[in-house]
């Protein structure tokens, strides 16, 4: 007969490995979510009725991921938040996507973003200062 350690006790974690359940296994074994355009940088917005406790068959993940993106996050952010590879990320907001939970809004092209000579320009007269 084994002795149980004292405290909660949770079987899909291991103190000394980490989470037992892998990636792979929180997509479904997929590994392209099935909305592309989920660059690094892009914000993620939960939508009004996204109410997590009213959407079924949703992972803890999923609803993780929908509480945090009550606000303008970006996807790496959720990554870093969730502790989870960027890939995952981008198959579980997929599956948001799809549901009609989050909306995914891309960073700008490089056609807004400031010339480098003007970049250069402001670095050389902050070094002035």
């Amino acid at each position: 007969m084994r002795a149980e350690s004292p405290g909660p006790q949770h079987e899909w974690l291991d103190g000394a490995a980490g989470p037992v359940v892998r990636p792979y296994t929180l997509t479904g074994g997929r590994v392209r979510p099935p909305i592309e355009g989920f660059d690094l940088m892009a914000v993620v917005l939960a939508g009004l009725a996204a109410d997590p406790a009213g959407q079924p068959g949703l992972q803890p993940e999923h609803r993780r991921l929908l509480e945090l993106a009550r606000r303008p996050v970006a996807v790496a952010d959720l990554a870093a938040d969730l502790d989870l590879a960027v890939g995952v990320v981008r198959v579980l907001l997929g599956d948001l996507v799809a549901r009609g939970l989050v909306a995914v809004h891309r960073p700008p092209t490089g056609a807004y973003l400031p010339d480098d000579n003007i970049l250069k320009a402001v670095v050389s007269g902050l070094r002035a200062l």
